[in-house]
């Protein structure tokens, strides 16, 4: 049993190398919601040009398609007709 402690206790040192200190976590954590404050501006006003701006893509894309689709229907509709 005392073997299987000291096991466990040795293989689990390594892991605290890849850990911060909870000292630099706090820093970490303090940066991000830094960076979210002061970007919170920016994307409020950004994503409504940008759901805009996809829009006007995505209907032009879809328009198009549609239009084709409609005209290659004429086209073979005359086609069997004649």
């Amino acid at each position: 049993m005392l073997q299987i402690f000291f096991a466990v206790a040795f293989s689990a040192v390594p892991l605290t190398l890849y850990l911060p200190p909870i000292r630099s976590l706090n820093l970490f954590v303090e940066t991000l919601e830094d960076l979210f404050r002061q970007t919170s501006v920016y994307t409020l006003r950004t994503y409504p040009r940008i759901r805009v701006a996809l829009s006007r893509i995505f209907n032009s894309i879809f328009s198009s398609s549609s239009l084709s689709f409609a005209t290659a229907a004429a086209t073979t509709s005359i086609i069997i007709n004649v």
